[in-house]
């Protein structure tokens, strides 16, 4: 076994995504391994096209998702993260597009029940009270995504911060804001 390489001080990275209207919406809250904000990202809504939408046909929300919102909120963010968190499974794809180990929060009815093809890994961790997912072809992450965990402050509960991004998109969206940094 490998003696993984862990810098001093840990960052997470908390990806949302989901509908709004015809569209969708991406937040992205950094955080150190205690739960504080180091930075805040959210993106335009996104309104596929009719054309678009016969184009990429059933791969489109995970494009939208995973590759146009994810993947450019996570890249214009300044901070690394070593970790990267996500309660929306058409997000989980955006591993293969960025090496940031990738771990989805969500019920294994969410899981079970959304016809998802690629087979699932199943962790129960103590610093989340719903099961960590992350896809099999990626089962290298294993060791990394556990000694990342473990090095999390066990007061942050990793469902939480998704409560704060919506409601801090809910606040910035009020104010006008596209993007904004903590």
């Amino acid at each position: 076994m490998t003696e993984l390489k862990l810098p001093s001080s840990i960052h997470l990275g908390f990806l949302t995504v989901f509908p709004e209207g015809a569209g969708f919406l991406g937040g992205y809250l950094v955080t150190n391994s205690w739960g504080r904000p180091v930075e805040f990202r959210l993106s335009t809504a996104v309104q596929p096209n009719k054309v678009q939408q016969i184009l990429y046909g059933h791969t489109l929300t995970e494009y939208l998702c995973a590759e146009l919102i994810g993947k450019t909120l996570v890249e214009k963010t300044a901070t690394p993260v070593q970790l990267l968190v996500t309660d929306n499974l058409s997000v989980l794809p955006i591993r293969t597009r960025l090496d940031i180990p990738t771990i989805l929060v969500r019920s294994e009815d969410g899981v079970s029940e959304s016809g998802l093809d690629v087979p699932m890994i199943r962790l129960d961790h103590q610093r989340s009270s719903l099961p960590l997912w992350w896809r099999e072809d990626h089962r290298a992450d294993d060791e990394l995504i556990r000694a990342i965990l473990d090095r999390v402050d066990p007061a942050l509960e990793l469902t939480e911060p998704f409560t704060r991004i919506r409601e801090a998109m809910t606040e910035a969206r009020k104010m006008g804001a596209t993007s904004r940094a903590a």
